[in-house]
């Protein structure tokens, strides 16, 4: 099973900003698409934003479209999620996982492994 630890979840202000982090544990992310999602308490699950295995494709949920940028730097095994513009309704308790990217419907797929999650907390 693959291992991935998100981190740099916090307090932000309204208006404010955050970086999350998603590392690999004993594999490399070079070969796996990863996906960032989110869970707001009483809410399901929803897809947040998803990076191909190259980095060359990428996806967003409108609702964070223009504020969040994910990215991915292989050589040092870890994706990124660059929020701005923060706002209350991003509160949630964000994971990321691992899985394939389709190429026909621009998004990921299979999304098998999954970290233990970090949580953001938006308030003034």
């Amino acid at each position: 099973q693959l291992q991935l630890v998100e981190s740099g979840g916090g307090l932000a202000q309204p208006g404010g900003s955050l970086r999350l982090s998603c590392a690999a544990s004993g594999f490399t992310l070079d070969y796996y698409a990863i996906g960032w999602f989110r869970q707001a308490p009483g809410k399901e699950r929803e897809g947040v934003s998803c990076i191909s295995s190259g980095g060359g494709s990428t996806n967003y949920a409108d609702s964070v479209k223009g504020r969040f940028t994910i990215s991915r730097d292989n050589a040092k095994n870890t994706v990124y999620l660059q929020m701005n513009s923060l706002k209350p309704e991003d509160t949630a308790v964000y994971y990321c996982a691992a899985g394939g990217w389709d190429p026909l419907r621009g998004d990921c797929y299979g999304m098998d492994d999954w970290g233990k999650g970090t949580l953001v907390t938006v308030a003034s």
